[in-house]
């Protein structure tokens, strides 16, 4: 492994922890040369499905792209970086487990609204009003109905 700091690549491994869920590897190394501190993560290598798109383009799964997008609609809202990252795995953990080589957008997008509902209300009927292109007032008065009837199903 390189340093970020000089791009030498005399690292050592200082500390090692496994996450919680056991799938990602936390490392704490020091470069010998420059004597700085840094995090590196180990996860498995995952072959995910394709994204077809609306328009029936094919994109790669992008993490940073999904979570781009939910941390716009969590923008504000009193929710943790690890809650959000515990959202991502629940999503990552449905991909894996369909088991296809491509999955419609629409798909992961409804993913994202169901962790999204969890999290924050809010964030939900941001993320709906975009992603379902709403066009006027009571578009969003039937998303935000549709988080007051979860929420009594919850209860």
């Amino acid at each position: 492994m390189r340093c970020p700091f000089c791009s030498s690549h005399d690292t050592q491994v200082v500390e090692t922890r496994e996450s919680d869920e056991g799938d990602v590897i936390r490392r704490r190394r020091r470069c010998q040369a420059c004597d700085k501190r840094f995090t590196t993560y180990e996860r498995a290598e995952i072959d995910w499905p394709a994204i077809v798109k609306r328009d029936g383009r094919r994109t790669d799964y992008e993490r940073a792209k999904l979570k781009g997008s939910m941390m716009v609609a969590l923008r504000k809202r009193p929710v943790s970086a690890e809650a959000l990252d515990q959202a991502i795995e629940a999503i990552e953990a449905r991909l894996r487990q369909c088991g296809e080589k491509e999955i419609d957008s629409t798909q992961l997008g409804e993913w994202v609204m169901k962790e999204l509902r969890k999290l924050d209300k809010v964030a939900y009927v941001r993320f709906a009003s975009v992603y379902r292109s709403f066009d006027d007032v009571s578009e969003f008065v039937t998303a935000i109905n549709e988080t007051g009837r979860a929420r009594k199903r919850d209860a």
